[in-house]
């Protein structure tokens, strides 16, 4: 028997149902050896060597791996295909003394049969480049973390953070936030008309005065415009005929993925990345049991495989014809500082349609894999042509311009819908009717509208994370985690879909800013980012990375225990009054939640909740009081009595008032698109049910 060593136990059944009874699987769930929890376990003085330890909890997992193992003929480490994953090998592979000469390292970039056979019988040796670039990401940031957060702790006040990567995300929200609000608006006017010929009306948008690009400034330069016109003829003048073309999107990379799911799809980050992870590590399908549909999700290349484009272009020639398949592949440059260790995010089959899966998966899972699906096709198609016209038309000393674009041959977007493009209020599109250079036009109505410039947009999770791959910070597996860091320490929260700073945020913006400006500049973290590749490609030593950082840190670290003055965080006023003192209570920021407090404590204790109650799921089967959906620190969501902590019901699954015919312990429920699957809560108990939902009509 062979034992494979895997991280996430959700690839186990796919991985056990293409090696076969010859090999057993087993999953870490994860980091096995870290870094201590409590103490910096870096040895500064020491060329900063790490010490690691086993993680707590762990302990049980090791155990089983040292005896599986001992027993095992062939010992084959499968961790995930990055940089984290060959470090989580390199600690497997010291626990279980195997030898460091060893071909004992697998990866898959999917979790296909003829990939995961061909990567079994081609096991290497432990990449060290690949581990020592993540040991000393690790350490940057463990020294950064530990470092400073104390700091921001003891001067602004407790259970703060800073981090490398997080405290300049937040940066960038906190200065857009005072871009926007040191910007001055500026008036305009717009003035469109509306033209007529052969009873086809389209619309047009003044855009010259005396030949010059002009936009009225008042209402007074508008009112000019229009006295000026008035009477006098519409007459065509230059009229610009383009052919243009539309060439068709890369394929996915984790960024990309997760704006266009957010834009597109209206799937948050955090929804992405657990969607994402369980269409590459399985999802079940019938008869055909746990198949996994995509390829590695964390990736920064646009790379595809010679096989993946052939066979994106026999899909193409058979289902959308040849004129669609370009005569060449389709290979897109990725960008200069990417890793390009994995292909692009892709679909591992283009015989899985989503509409032929679409039955076996969840809503968010589904519509996921569309767009992932129909990405991929898109971009291994033919470019988008159209008939582009821009006209100008001439009244008086004035010209209004209006454009059209139609469709000659559709290409890609036959295959990827394109969301459209919003109009802009000076190049407005619209059908066009035939137009020729001295055509005098009906005028059918005309206006005027005052506007003002705007301010820059606030960031959405999907702008932020175009925005840090942009300017280099971090890295595709760390953007999702940073955003939900920032939200859950409250140094930023939502509005709507935007993203602005509270005002802890602005303050350890602040500090860090004054005390600590080499981690707080985006430009130096991206030359950090940089530094960490070149000892992925063995041309640098982490240790001198870390040494180069840190003598400068560690100067800053001195100024800012000697130097820094205490900066606190002055509470937001409500219009709710204490009904014990009279005065007006605060919202203060709690452990898990906002909450209202008098002002004036100690003298007055007053605190009341500013969270409304939430509906109830279900009966605690313990002591009978309601259970309610509640969420972790990192916003995972499970179920717990309300009547914690005199009652520690909880419960991942959701649970219900239904008892299990068998053993009479509650069932738990887990709700798809056309069924519900309900479970015995008792894991020795194989109660299991399936319920068909009502089609809606």
């Amino acid at each position: 028997m062979k034992l494979v060593i895997i991280e996430g136990p959700g690839k186990r059944e796919t991985l056990k149902k293409y090696l076969g009874k010859d090999y057993d699987v087993v999953a870490t769930k994860g980091h096995i050896r870290d870094l201590p929890a409590k103490t910096l376990g870096v040895d500064v003085s020491n060329n900063f060597e790490p010490q690691y330890e086993i993680m707590p909890g762990k302990e049980s997992i090791i155990k089983e791996l040292k005896q599986k193992a001992g027993k095992a003929e062939k010992v084959l480490l499968a961790t995930d295909p990055d940089r984290e994953g060959e470090s989580i090998s390199w600690h497997i592979e010291h626990i279980l003394n195997i030898d460091e000469n060893e071909k004992c390292r697998i990866e898959f970039n999917e979790i296909s049969k003829s990939v995961v056979t061909r990567a079994v019988e081609n096991p290497r040796k432990i990449d060290m480049d690949l581990v020592h670039a993540q040991q000393g990401r690790r350490v940057l940031d463990r020294l950064v973390g530990y470092k400073v957060s104390p700091i921001i702790c003891k001067k602004i006040r407790p259970n703060l953070s800073a981090g490398r990567v997080q405290s300049v995300a937040l940066k960038l929200i906190v200065d857009r936030e005072k871009e926007i609000n040191a910007f001055k608006p500026k008036e305009y006017w717009v003035i469109n008309a509306t033209l007529e010929k052969d009873k086809i009306k389209f619309k047009s948008s003044l855009y010259y005065k005396d030949g010059k690009k002009f936009v009225p400034g008042n209402e007074k330069e508008a009112l000019e415009v229009l006295d000026n016109i008035k009477g006098k003829d519409f007459v065509v003048g230059e009229i610009k005929r383009t052919v243009t073309k539309s060439s068709p999107p890369p394929p996915f990379i984790t960024s990309t993925m997760q704006q266009d799911a957010l834009n597109k799809i209206g799937m948050s980050i955090s929804q992405t990345t657990r969607s994402a992870q369980e269409l590459y590590e399985g999802v079940e399908l019938g008869s055909e049991g746990k198949t996994a549909l995509i390829t590695y999700i964390r990736t920064d290349s646009t790379r595809v495989s010679p096989e993946a484009m052939a066979s994106a272009k026999e899909y193409i020639i058979k289902n959308y014809g040849k004129d669609y398949a370009p005569a060449t592949f389709n290979i897109y440059k990725t960008k200069k500082n990417a890793q390009d260790a994995h292909e692009a995010i892709r679909p591992i089959s283009l015989e899985k349609t989503p509409e032929s899966v679409k039955q076996y998966m969840s809503n968010e899972n589904y519509k996921l894999y569309k767009l992932i699906y129909e990405r991929f096709v898109a971009s291994q198609m033919t470019q988008a042509t159209y008939d582009s016209k821009q006209v100008v038309v001439n009244v008086g000393n004035y010209g209004f311009r209006a454009s059209g674009r139609t469709p000659i041959f559709a290409g890609y977007t036959k295959a990827y819908k394109m969301y459209e493009e919003n109009e802009t209020e000076n190049n407005v599109e619209s059908k066009l009717p035939k137009l020729e250079e001295n055509d005098k036009l009906n005028l059918d109505s005309i206006s005027k509208e005052q506007k003002f410039t705007k301010p820059p947009a606030r960031f959405t999770e999907a702008s932020l994370i175009k925005t840090m791959e942009e300017k280099g910070i971090g890295r595709p597996a760390t953007y999702a985690p940073t955003i939900m860091t920032l939200l859950n320490r409250k140094y930023m929260e939502r509005e709507g879909k935007y993203l602005h700073p509270t005002e802890l945020g602005n303050t350890v913006t602040e500090f860090l800013e004054k005390y600590f400006s080499d981690i707080m500049n985006v430009s130096f973290t991206a030359e950090m980012e940089d530094d960490l590749d070149k000892i992925e490609e063995g041309k640098a030593k982490w240790q001198d990375v870390i040494k180069k950082f840190y003598t400068g840190f560690e100067r800053e670290l001195k100024s800012a225990y000697v130097g820094a003055k205490s900066m606190s965080v002055k509470p937001e006023e409500s219009d709710v009054i204490c009904e014990k003192c009279g005065a007006k209570m605060v919202i203060r920021q709690g452990k898990y939640a906002k909450f209202l407090a008098c002002p004036n404590y100690p003298r007055c204790q007053n605190i009341k909740s500013l969270t409304p109650p939430k509906e109830p799921v279900c009966k605690c089967p313990n002591c009978g009081k309601d259970v309610i959906e509640r969420r972790t620190k990192t916003g995972k969501i499970f179920y717990g009595c309300s009547g914690y902590p005199n009652c520690s019901f909880a419960s991942w699954d959701k649970p219900t008032n239904l008892k299990c015919p068998k053993c009479k312990n509650y069932l738990t429920v887990k709700e798809y698109k056309n069924y519900s699957v309900f479970k015995c809560s008792n894991k020795e108990c194989d109660f299991e049910k399936r319920e068909e939902l009502e089609q809606k009509k």
